[in-house]
């Protein structure tokens, strides 16, 4: 089973005391997750400023670092379009990644513009994709398209946790009768992360935890940070297994 780690997100500089920003914070963050049981990470790349970027001076260097200083398991970055909202940009500085520093995949959103395009360059470039999927609309576009992805992102993100579970077993059905058959990982947000982990370990499906996905623990305290949440999230894994 995959455990990702995803460390920051799109949240805000602050919104928790120990939310990495920096290539330093990353960086020490990383080892510290990786150290609690996560197998892999997902990071939000920041520019010197804190905000969301796919700039390529961005994305090299964070790459370049994390391969030489970072904890030896997969990285996936975001590209979705909270870090670039104008889809046309966005294609263009994926483009414009040096292959040296790609990582060894990215999540693309299949409900926002441009993914299936983004997602074809990215295939081009061999860099893995794992399919966000949102909605049974996003599910359709996944399995009508039927572009290359190596992993299926199943992720509700409705705020009530009865309404999160019903749409995330509307998605599964759907990819259970025609999807493709990539492993797939469930996770929710803020009141629904822990319910769906939960609701990924019955089922045997990858999960994944963080800051970016929640800033409390099962109990409704306040978590001290990444490694935390991630080891929370691998004694629930092993209390399943």
């Amino acid at each position: 089973m995959r455990i990702v780690a995803c460390l920051n997100g799109d949240r805000r500089p602050g919104a928790h005391p120990a939310l990495p920003v920096s290539l330093d914070q990353l960086i020490t963050d990383a080892h510290e997750a990786v150290a609690a049981g996560a197998t892999a990470l997902h990071l939000h790349p920041r520019d010197p400023g804190g905000a969301e970027s796919l700039e390529p001076q961005v994305v090299g260097p964070l790459m370049e670092r994390f391969r030489a200083e970072g904890p030896d398991v997969p990285i996936s970055l975001t590209t979705a379009l909270s870090a670039e909202s104008d889809p046309w940009r966005r294609y263009d500085l994926v483009q414009r990644w040096a292959s040296p520093s790609l990582p060894d995949s990215v999540t693309v959103n299949l409900h926002e513009a441009g993914s299936v395009d983004l997602i074809h360059l990215l295939d081009d470039r061999r860099v893995a994709v794992e399919a966000g999927v949102w909605t049974v609309d996003a599910a359709r576009i996944l399995i009508a398209t039927k572009v290359p992805v190596t992993a299926v992102l199943v992720e509700p993100t409705q705020v009530a946790v009865e309404d999160a579970r019903r749409n995330a077993e509307a998605i599964l059905s759907l990819l259970d009768r025609a999807g493709p058959s990539a492993p797939r990982l469930l996770h929710g947000s803020d009141a629904t992360a822990w319910p769906m982990l939960e609701d990924a370990l019955n089922a045997g499906l990858d999960i994944r935890i963080g800051l970016e996905d929640t800033m409390r623990m099962p109990d409704g305290e306040e978590a001290e940070d990444n490694a935390a949440l991630v080891a929370r999230a691998v004694a629930l894994a092993s209390a399943a297994a």
